[in-house]
């Protein structure tokens, strides 16, 4: 890690970011997202919210992979296929939008962090879901797209609309699966990209996000060995809540400045 990042972490602080890491892996294992809500809103408590953003980059893009073949190369390929659209239309948004995250005063940051967080978490505990007819489908897909890509260049998280609108066409939970981590996977390596070209991944947050990969990957093999032990409606519910209360508190930030 960089010595001019490290000297402004304390010691104390560095240790709560790891096991904030540690705790997103695990809620990704046992229930496959959330990963990026819970290191930003974690993080952004602790530190400058563009170096949260910053720290999620890698820890995402080597979980995200893994979990786009997780089921094969072909099933990967077959779902890049069928949705296209959503795909490009996420990618675009999220190097398009990510170019404002430096030029945002961090006061704001905490705002564009936080509204995102409270929403999503608080429209899946609701029980919100959408329902996409056919004949509605190709303009909703676009719609859809532009925000998950808006909210991942800007908050790193495209994750819950995307899963919002995948219920809403009513895919199969086990082809859901597969599609979640193409659209995980390709969003991730572009936010790396968008995120050189803004300069929030850098020579010096480079090696704190690189410094997080393997608690959040440890994470998830305790997750994924935990999955069948625990109720996945109730541990949902739980890490939501938890979700919101944190994106409550960032917003706190904001507001006291």
């Amino acid at each position: 890690m960089s010595l001019d990042l490290l000297s402004q972490i304390a010691p104390a602080t560095l240790v709560l970011v790891i096991l904030i890491t540690l705790l997103s892996g695990v809620i990704k294992g046992a229930i496959g997202f959330a990963m990026p809500l819970i290191i930003v809103s974690g993080l952004s408590s602790l530190l400058d919210p563009k170096l949260a953003i910053a720290g999620i980059i890698l820890p995402i893009v080597i979980s995200n992979g893994l979990q786009t073949f997780r089921h094969g190369v072909a099933p990967a390929l077959a779902a890049a296929k069928e949705h296209w659209r959503y795909i490009l239309i996420v990618c675009v948004m999220i190097f398009a939008t990510a170019q404002l995250v430096p030029i945002i005063p961090t006061t704001y940051f905490y705002f564009v962090l936080g509204i995102p967080v409270v929403f999503l978490s608080v429209i899946q505990l609701l029980g919100v879901r959408l329902q996409i007819k056919p004949k509605q489908k190709r303009w909703a897909e676009a719609v859809i797209a532009f925000v998950s890509g808006a909210l991942g260049g800007l908050a790193g998280t495209w994750g819950p609309t995307t899963v919002l609108y995948l219920l809403a066409i009513n895919i199969p939970k086990s082809k859901q699966i597969i599609v979640q981590g193409v659209i995980y996977g390709l969003g991730a390596v572009t936010i790396l990209f968008a995120h050189l070209q803004s300069g929030i991944l850098n020579s010096q947050t480079t090696p704190f996000s690189l410094l997080l990969v393997p608690f959040a990957l440890i994470g998830m093999w305790i997750g994924f060995k935990i999955q069948d032990r625990l109720d996945p409606d109730r541990f949902r519910t739980i890490t939501l809540i938890v979700l919101a209360l944190a994106g409550l508190n960032v917003l706190r930030k904001g507001v006291m400045g």
